[in-house]
Order: structure tokens, then sequence, then C-alpha cells
């Protein structure tokens, strides 16, 4: 591939003032792509004359001078807008570069979501390596969707890239996180395309168009499932309506997943050897896909890879509560890890391109054990759950050892094995129509149907779908409850979460849902007791076998099914209770398997299963954690 001719017109640049009293110089740069569109860009400087410097590249759907949540604050708790964010940086001894994708702000063409965006960044980064004032090496940076397209585009394998600093995303496989997970459809997506329609050319070009998106009521198209052509709340925006149905409709693993941005796994060996972070979030959607990098590139690349991984949702490093659990002030990254999510870059970068002094190495992995509070209410009203950073050289960490603990008929989780040679199960009904409500997780971008984070397994008012009386999920007949008695010593975990289920159905096809729980005990602020919720997964059992060649099941046969839930690390303090739940259902998380073995995407009718769990010698169920062995108290034996 080579560097295609550009065309970019750099404009007159201006010199910006910044809160602090200091200054950055900002011009407007725009490059041709290769089918001519042009992608307009800021090149920000120290000065009116550009010079040669290492740039680093952010590339944006959202506007490349607007502030995003995920952004963060700065050590003061102050939020950081792109002129003043690139002169951090700028000041740190590199141009800076914030482009608008395709289709989005003021670049031309036509946006569509992670598509394209691998030749459009390698066009980006080989056009800028080529430029005077780039020194031949570009680094690229970014949130989300921002580490999408960084992902998208080392897969292309541009020579110009430098190194990476990919956070909160970067598909490694979007059919098995982030679109998708254990075949089931990601219903964030749905959201996402929602809330994002409003912000399009189409909204703002077209008066009608906004009124008609801003007048549908989201949450009772969710009880309206599943949403058809023309019949659902983006018939205003079909382009976004075909996008996401495109989805949703396309159920097995194939070429349609295998496409640039949405398959990092298949290009590994297509990625420049060069420096990479993955930063993530144990409650956020993206966790595997930063493992699966991680390991990848641990083990396919020369240059070193890098993971941290905090107790937040999706880019809220700075805020030291999740959901409705307060991890204390050591969880946020501010103070911490460096004195900001700035610096923290900065000296990363400057490790692996120079430009500053980056003092010490950094750990090749670092992340947040939850857990070790008092378990009480704070002032704010959260749960104290507590944790403290830690590091290691792999993931998961060296020290961990992959424990199996048994379900049981009586409800108990064991570390022995099933004994007796009874046939013993438990079955119960999943009705799609009354499916198990979502109560936080890994989720981003799904408000206002669904909310991520750590939150007690009890609905309120504010959990979808939901009706008084609010039970515990824990009370529904088709959730099944297995959990160890009250440890006598905290129990510590760190990695791979796994659940090996032997099941049976009475339909062609459904789900078994699997989420690991922190059972803290009753105290005068909780006299219920605590079920914190850690990690959650799913697997839609045609998909058992191969995630390209589903398979029905047979009535009455027991299949053995591994249902994977993204890693976490938590220490069960003493007293507290290791709980797994096994239900059919995650709503409005994923969407609902209708029990028929048709495509759930076009489902119009829904079938009662009776799904069972099977718990005999001959067809154990387990679940499978990496628990640490840490002499230094932390681990399995702190009392």
């Amino acid at each position: 591939m080579t560097v295609m001719e550009s065309g970019a017109v750099a404009e007159e640049a201006e010199e910006i003032a910044l809160p602090d009293g200091g200054s950055v110089w900002r011009r407007v740069v725009r490059t041709a792509m290769r089918d001519g569109a042009v992608l307009v860009a800021d090149l920000y400087s120290p000065d009116r004359e550009l010079q040669a410097r290492p740039v680093l590249l952010e590339r944006t759907p959202y506007g490349r001078r607007a502030r995003r949540e995920s952004d963060g604050l700065d050590r003061h708790g102050e939020p950081v807008f792109p002129d003043r964010s690139a002169a951090i940086f700028v000041g740190r001894g590199y141009n800076v570069v914030r482009q608008d994708c395709r289709g989005r702000g003021d670049s031309d063409g036509q946006f569509v979501k992670y598509l394209g965006e691998a030749e459009d960044g390698y066009d980006t980064v080989e056009w800028i390596g080529a430029q005077p004032w780039c020194d031949g090496r570009v680094a690229t940076t970014g949130v989300s969707y921002s580490a999408h397209v960084q992902t998208a585009l080392a897969a292309l394998s541009p020579r110009h890239l430098a190194a990476m600093f990919v956070d909160s995303g970067g598909f490694a496989s979007a059919y098995e996180a982030g679109i998708r997970m254990g075949g089931a459809f990601e219903l964030k997506q749905a959201t996402w395309a929602y809330r994002h329609a409003l912000n399009s050319p189409a909204a703002h070009r077209d008066p009608v168009v906004r009124a008609s998106l801003q007048s549908q009521d989201l949450p009772a198209w969710f009880h309206a499932m599943p949403w058809r052509r023309g019949a659902s709340p983006l018939r205003a925006v079909p382009e976004y309506e075909e996008f996401l149905l495109e989805q949703w409709e396309h159920g097995p693993f194939g070429e349609y997943w295998e496409r640039l941005g949405l398959y990092g796994r298949g290009s590994y060996d297509r990625f420049p050897d060069v420096p990479s972070l993955h930063m993530v979030s144990w409650y956020d959607p993206y966790v595997l896909t930063a493992v699966e990098n991680f390991r990848a590139l641990t083990e396919t690349k020369s240059s070193p890879a890098y993971l941290v991984v905090g107790p937040w949702t999706h880019g809220a490093r700075s805020v030291r509560y999740s959901g409705d659990v307060d991890f204390g002030p050591r969880a946020v990254l501010d103070g911490n890890l460096a004195p900001d999510y700035w610096e923290f870059r900065a000296r990363w970068f400057a490790r692996h391109l120079g430009g500053g002094d980056a003092g010490e190495d950094f750990p090749r992995v670092q992340y947040f054990l939850m857990g070790g509070g008092s378990g009480r209410r704070t002032a704010e009203g959260r749960l104290d759950h507590g944790g403290e950073w830690r590091t290691a050289a792999t993931w998961p960490p060296q020290e961990a050892t992959d424990v199996r603990l048994y379900l049981r008929q009586d409800g108990s989780l064991t570390a022995g094995p099933p004994q007796d040679g009874a046939d013993d199960r438990l079955e119960y009904d999943f009705d799609p129509a009354n499916p198990v409500p979502t109560i936080g997780g890994q989720i981003t971008s799904g408000e206002p149907v669904m909310h991520g984070g750590a939150f007690d397994q009890c609905p309120t008012d504010d959990t979808f779908g939901c009706e008084p009386p609010h039970l515990p999920l824990a009370s529904r007949p088709d959730v099944l409850v297995f959990q160890t008695e009250p440890l006598e010593a905290g129990v510590a975990i760190a990695g791979p979460v796994r659940v090996r289920l032997s099941v049976a159905s009475s339909a062609p096809d459904t789900d078994f849902t699997v989420r690991l729980i922190d059972v803290h005990p009753p105290n005068a602020d909780y006299p219920n007791g605590y079920a914190m919720n850690l990690t959650d997964g799913i697997l839609r059992c045609r998909y058992r076998n191969s995630f390209a060649h589903p398979e029905p099941m047979r009535p009455g046969t027991v299949y053995e099914i591994t249902v994977t839930a993204p890693d976490t690390a938590n220490l069960f303090a003493k007293g507290h209770r290791i709980r797994l739940d096994v239900s059919s259902s995650n709503f409005p998380r994923f969407d609902v398997n209708p029990n028929t073995g048709g495509p759930e995407a076009a489902a119009r009718r829904r079938v009662v299963a009776v799904n069972e769990v099977h718990l005999s010698p001959e067809h154990p169920s387990w679940l499978s954690v990496h628990v640490l062995d840490d002499p230094s108290g932390h681990g399995p034996g702190r009392d």
C-alpha cells in the first residue's frame, strides 16, 4: 500500500488562549482519502512556525473540538477541553492532530459506524508521517470509538505508526465483545444509534427528522422488540436503522464480522511491532477486548504491551464509584497511577517516543483489586467496597491459580465435585415475555434504558421493566442461585471467569446467563446484606459448538456448554459469600431469545422453555475463577 497524494490545505494558524494563561497554535488541515473524501482536522503546535516532532493523532466521530465525558478530569477535578488537552502534549514535545471521522463534524463522506476507519486511519497516519512537521513517527490515542479506530488502522500496517494508547475499545472481535456476546446481541447498540442519530447530519439538516427522533419514547420501544424496518424509533434516519438492524440480523459469525474495524484478531500478524497500552474498566463492555489485545500483542510482538484496568464504568477513570458502589480514594487514576490522565499518557509516550522525563518503566499490568472496604454506607449513600491497585507481569497474574467451584443441588457452591450417583438437576421455566432485568454490569451508552456499574441485585424504581414490589433477583423462580458458606478467610480472585454448565432444554434454542456476585453480610446500613455484581456472561445455545455454525438443541438431551464472563478482580472478604446466579435472560443488556430456534431479530412469536441445569457426577456444572496466592495478607488467607 502506498501513500496517496493528499491535496491537503493548511489554513492560517491562530493562537488559542488557554484558561491557565498559556496558549497553543491551532490550524485546520484537510486530508484527502483514497476515494477523494476530504477529512478535516485541527493541527496543534507550540509556535506559528511548524517544526518536525512526533505527532499524536486522535480520530473521533463526536466532533474534534467537543469535550466528551470520557475525556475525564485533570488533577484538580476540572474538565479538560480539546484545546487544553492538545496544549498539554504540545508542551511535552509533540504536535497533535484531532480529526473528524468521515461524515462527522466537518469531514466529507457518509459515516458508517466502525467500517471504513481502517482505510481512513491508515491514509491519515501515512499522510501525517510524510509531512515536514512530523519526524516520521505517529502515535495514536483516544477513548472508546477513538480506540476502535486505532486497532482498525493498525490492521493495515502503516509504517509511520509508532505507538498506540488504546483506551476502552479497539475491537479484538466485535462479535464476542462490544456488539454481540455469546451469540446474543448487545442492545447498547440500539441506544447508541438513537442518541447519535439525533446528532446526525440528517437531523441537523431537517427539522422534521429531528422532531421525529425527539418524539420517540425509547423505553417504550424496548418493550416492543425486536424492531423492524420502518417500525423502530430510527425510522426517520434509515441509514442508522439499516446499520443497526443489519448487525442484529447477522447472528452467526462469518465474513460480516471479519471485516476490518470489527475483527482485530484476524490481523494481529499485520499490526506494526510498536508499544501499545490497553486501558479499560471492570464495568466496561470492552474488558474481553482489552485483555485479548494485550495478551495477543504480548505474544506476537517484541515491543512491549501494557494493560491497565480500573474499577470504573466506561472512561470514568477520575470517579471513585461505579454505579452504587464506592471503591475508595485509591480507585481513581488521579493521584494513584499518576497525577492525572494527561500526565499518565505523557509519561507513557515519553517512555516510548522520547520528549520528557519518563522515569521508571511502567509495570506490564496494573489492575485494581476490588474489595476490602467496611461494607457500610458512605456519606454519599453508596456501599463502601474499597480496593487497591496491584501490579503483575502477566494476565492473569502468575500467582493466580485456576480453581473450580461446583454447583450443587442444594444451592451451595463447593470446592469438591458431586460424589453421589443421583441425577441431580434444577429446572425452571424461561418465559421470554418476562425476562430477568439488567441491574448494572459492563454497559456503556445504555442511557436512558440501562446503566452500567455495581449495584445491589434488587430492582428499584429506576430498573427498566420492573414494577413494585421490588424483590431481589434471587427470589425469581427463573434464577438459580449457588453460593458458598460465609468465608472463614478472604478469597481474592483476578483473571478470567468461566462457567461450565451441563444443560438441557425443551426448546430448540435458548440462552443461559451467569452473574458472579460478592454477597456482603447484613449490617445496620444494609440489614438484608448487599449482593454486588462483579461480571456476567451469556451463551445462545445454538452457538455452543461454533459461532459460525449454529446447531439446534434436541429436547431432553444434555449438553455441556461454557459461558464466558469478562475478567474481574475482587477480594471476597471474610464473612462474605461467593455467589453465582444462573438464568436465561439479562434484559435489556442483551436481546431476549424467543426460544423458537428462529432468528431472534425477526421473531414475531415466543415460547416458554423448560430449562435444566444438571449437577450430577456424570453431568457436573462448575465455576472457574483464578484465585490469588498472596503471602502479603491480601489474598486467600486474609482475615
